[in-house]
This record gives C-alpha cells, structure tokens and sequence, in this order.
C-alpha cells in the first residue's frame, strides 16, 4: 500500500474513454490512495464512451488544489468537454505550480492545453492530438508513457499498464 494516506482527484465528463478513467482509479485504490471523481456536477452518472457509467463525487467548482496530492485526467471524447471549465483549468495550474502528480493520457492532452501549462514539457498523447501538443510548446514523444518531472503522460488504453507503474513511481516520490 504505498499510497496509503494520499488523495487524487480524477475528472470525468460524458464520453471518457472507459478504461482510461477506471483502470488508473482502480490502481491507485488498490496501492491505497483516496481517489475522488469530479464532474460538471456531484453526485450525476457519467457514461464512457463504451457504456460503463461513473458517478462524480464532486463538482469541478468544488474541489481545491489543497486538498488534493494528484490529479489525472482521462482521455475519450470527455477532454474536449473538460477543457471549457475554468475552474478546471485553474485547478490544473495550480495542480502544475505546486509541481504535484498530473497524469494525462490520450487526448487528455487537450485539457493540459487549455490550461497552458506544456511549454517546454516533454509528453505524449495519442498521435491525433501530436499537432495540438507541439503547437502548444510540448516536446512530443512516441512512447507509451513520458515523464517530465511531476507531468506524467501517456498515449492509449494499450499503455495503462506502463503509464500506472510510472504515475505511482512519481506520486510515491512526492
């Protein structure tokens, strides 16, 4: 259990990429972490873009950078819905200036975008999304998982098992 006492925050929205969202949150809960969902809105069922459901314990508004030691965000079509959230955004900037955990796979990427934090970041993502990462000043690599520094990324389902020994290898560390 070595992440026995520590607090991640997940975001989801309709359309997440199922796996991306449950298989780092099941991780995470079994190495011991506290991990909580956080949506548009608390307590409302969230569907992947497969049908497996997810249930926000908090709404975006109310979850604050303090309490929290990491955050991922998932990938699917739920990035291009996350990204218009301010708070969400302001929550990733603050996530990035306390050089805490942020775990970003897929086009997740785009959330990281919007948030303007990958200037002079090494990353991956899923190839579709190499454009927008370059264009925001990201070095892009084709690897199943980059770390650079506290921003660990990914580019699909296939990499999981990769991007989650690498997350909770930094998370540890933090």
């Amino acid at each position: 259990m070595r992440l026995k006492g520590k607090k991640v925050v997940s975001l989801v929205h309709h359309d997440f990429e199922d796996l991306e969202l449950w298989y780092p949150i099941l991780r995470l809960r079994e190495e011991g972490a506290i991990v909580d969902l956080a949506g548009e809105e608390a307590k409302v069922k969230y569907i992947g873009k497969y049908g497996v459901p997810a249930e926000s314990d908090l709404a975006y508004s109310e979850v604050k950078a303090e309490n929290y030691d990491a955050i991922l965000v998932p990938g699917g079509w739920a990035p291009d819905k996350i990204r218009r959230f301010p708070e969400v955004l302001t929550l990733l900037q603050e996530m990035d200036q306390d050089q805490k955990p942020i775990g970003q796979i897929c086009h997740a990427g785009w959330v990281l975008i919007s948030a303007k934090i990958l200037q002079g970041k090494k990353v991956t993502s899923t190839p579709g999304i190499r454009d927008d990462m370059e264009n925001a000043g990201a070095t892009w690599f084709d690897e199943p998982v980059v770390t650079d520094g506290h921003l660990v990324s990914s580019r699909r389902p296939p990499d999981l098992p990769d991007y989650l020994r690498e997350f909770i290898n930094v998370l540890t560390e933090k």
